[in-house]
């Protein structure tokens, strides 16, 4: 038990561990967040499928003998070269490169297939890249976005692995657990889509959030090194068109650019005990 309430230790991959956890805590709703991301996934490819697709399986079963309320988080590795990239609308083509999107796709699939065969409450949303303080990069392609920001604070130098240019679309952390929580508490009656809602707030470069962080840590720089990631970057959308998930259950972003890079420096310099004159403090 902690401060917070009860906690404890699941591979997502036991099922009759997960029952028992239910059962244990009269469990009515389920965030199912086990997952290989996309760089760790293309680097350990029957990994990342055996533990997104059988982890989902599992969670799945259990919503529906329990009749509870699921999260599903997909993402927009999900689409791939032949998607529109800019304004990738709600209802295109998902052909995935990667084994991380292969999974979400096919997720998404079985999300809807429970739902109409079963009735199970399903929900999902397909995240942008997320950035946030409160935890470490976790092997995504857009982590360069929440390791620049650690690296500015710290006084260092970063290297990009993307391109200055490679625009991709973003959240704030604080958006993304507000907009998760709208979504799960929304009525069924508004859940239009099964499948799973595009979600975004603002897109941007390596380039811009670089400028958007020296405002407030002027001699920081950043140098470009792509590598693998880049290619997968370039299969992803620049921006996206989450105008169903605006009209079914009121999503809205409230972060843009400055006023994210000052959250996160301001956060971050609280972590690690330095001073940002840039910031006033």
């Amino acid at each position: 038990m902690t401060s917070d309430g009860p906690f404890e230790v699941l591979d997502v991959l036991y099922a009759s561990r997960l029952r028992e956890l239910i059962e244990k805590y009269g469990v009515t709703q389920i965030y199912h967040l086990a997952a290989i991301l996309s760089a760790k996934g293309e680097q350990h490819p029957q990994q990342a499928w055996d533990i997104n697709m059988r982890g989902l399986f599992n969670v799945l079963e259990m919503a529906r003998d329990f009749n509870l309320r699921l999260f599903f988080p997909s993402s927009i590795a999900v689409f791939g070269p032949t998607t529109p990239r800019v304004a990738t609308p709600q209802d295109t083509i998902t052909q995935p490169t990667t084994v991380y999107g292969i999974s979400k796709i096919a997720g998404e699939n079985w999300c809807q297939y429970f739902f109409l065969k079963y009735g199970v409450d399903v929900r999902s949303v397909r995240y942008p890249g997320i950035i946030g303080y409160q935890s470490l990069p976790g092997g995504g392609t857009t982590d360069y976005a929440v390791e620049v920001f650690h690296e500015a604070v710290k006084g260092n130098p970063y290297t990009c692995f993307l391109k200055a240019d490679m625009s991709l679309p973003m959240l704030y952390m604080d958006d993304a657990i507000r907009g998760t929580l709208e979504l799960m508490e929304a009525s069924p009656s508004q859940i239009r889509i099964r499948t799973s809602y595009n979600m975004a707030g603002l897109s941007f470069t390596p380039a811009e959030v670089t400028r958007a962080i020296q405002q407030y840590v002027p001699g920081f720089t950043v140098g470009y090194e792509p590598d693998f990631r880049q290619q997968i970057a370039e299969s992803w959308p620049s921006s996206i068109d989450d105008s169903a998930a605006r009209e079914d259950w009121g999503w809205k972003p409230v972060f843009d650019l400055d006023y994210m890079t000052r959250d996160m420096l301001s956060h971050l310099a609280d972590h690690y005990l330095v001073k940002l004159p840039g910031l006033g403090r």
